[in-house]
């Protein structure tokens, strides 16, 4: 009985079906097991280049606006300044970054009103410390200060800057009269409002610094915006009567000032002039008694001849010549004729 060969066996003769001119070999051949080394080579090498891109996920780049927040396995571990930094790879740490520049705004008084009762209020309806009601819309621009502090203690920022705005301003506006909230010291309440809402976001830890508060608009209630207009404008006229009186008061008194003290001069100077006068006057009649003293006949006679003379000079003046008795004629020399004829 004849052999039947295997497949398996060597046979030089009779390969079988694995001989080298079989077309089935090179298909089964493909479906040989390879050799393990070969296997293991290759997951060695898979395995150093997952281990090295894993590594250099830890490099990370910082914006010079931002500051980046290094966690280690959720909590707090550094705080990384702008350049490129490394960390240790996900999800053994993480990094969140925060822009430190820039410029966030809040808008106050502008969100929709709601109804109680009767009335309709909005955010921007505050009450005043003259129990008014003022129509107030603020913007309040922040930054992020402290990265830390924002990222751990700031679940939401734009609202806790809001209430905390909102809080802050009810409470100075209900410390003042409405009159100087709306007609213009507004810088005051911008000042106050910056500085009590930033001491509130420091107490809160917030990490947070305000740059400016603008008080956009202070305005009465539209229901009675009329009315304040109508006692504003009286104001207004009063200030300006004021004004206007003012003005003349200060015209009218330097010239009645300046008047008075020229009568008071005037009067000094009457006054000084008939002191002297009198004096003048004293001095001569002493002296014209001294010279009465001396000679009684010459002083009598001197004065006499000059009381004449003044009462003469005032009266006409005729001269009759008594002496051509018996003649009809009668000499006349009209002497005050002939002095004014000669001025």
């Amino acid at each position: 009985m004849a052999k039947i060969p295997s497949p398996w066996d060597n046979n030089e003769e009779d390969k079988g079906p694995w001989a080298d001119n079989d077309p089935i070999q090179p298909k089964i051949r493909q479906f040989k097991p390879k050799k393990p080394i070969e296997i293991e080579f290759k997951w060695w090498w898979a395995l150093v280049a997952i281990a090295l891109i894993w590594l250099a996920s830890g490099f990370y780049q910082v914006q010079p606006n931002e500051e980046a927040i290094v966690l280690r396995f959720g909590a707090y571990n550094d705080t990384t300044t702008p350049g490129l930094h490394y960390h240790l790879p996900y999800p053994i740490e993480t990094i969140k970054k925060v822009n430190i520049t820039q410029e966030r705004s809040i808008n106050l008084g502008v969100q929709e009103p709601r109804e109680m009762g009767a009335n309709t209020f909005t955010e921007s309806h505050m009450l005043t410390g003259d129990e008014n009601i003022v129509d107030i819309n603020l913007t309040i621009v922040w930054r992020v200060e402290n990265a830390k502090d924002y990222v751990f203690n700031m679940q939401n920022p734009d609202q806790t800057v809001r209430v905390a705005a909102q809080s802050v301003l009810r409470e100075i506006v209900g410390q003042s009269d409405m009159l100087p909230i709306i007609s213009g010291d507004r810088g005051k309440v911008e000042d106050e409002t910056k500085e009590e809402l930033q001491k509130v976001l420091d107490e809160f830890g917030a990490g947070i610094r305000i740059v400016r508060v603008k008080l956009q608009k202070a305005d009465p209630p539209k229901q009675v915006v009329d009315a304040f207009n109508e006692v504003q404008r009286a104001k207004a006229d009063m200030e300006r009567f004021k004004n206007e009186a003012e003005a003349y008061r200060n015209e009218i008194l330097p010239k009645s000032r300046g008047e008075a003290a020229q009568r008071l001069q005037n009067a000094e100077a009457y006054k000084q002039a008939v002191v002297s006068k009198a004096k003048g006057e004293a001095e001569r009649f002493l002296s014209v008694y001294d010279a009465y003293k001396n000679g009684k006949d010459v002083t009598t006679k001197r004065l006499y001849i000059e009381t004449m003379e003044k009462v003469l000079s005032n009266s006409d003046k005729v001269i009759i010549d008594s002496g051509n008795k018996g003649n009809n004629l009668i000499p006349y020399l009209p002497l005050d004729k002939l002095n004014k004829g000669a001025n």
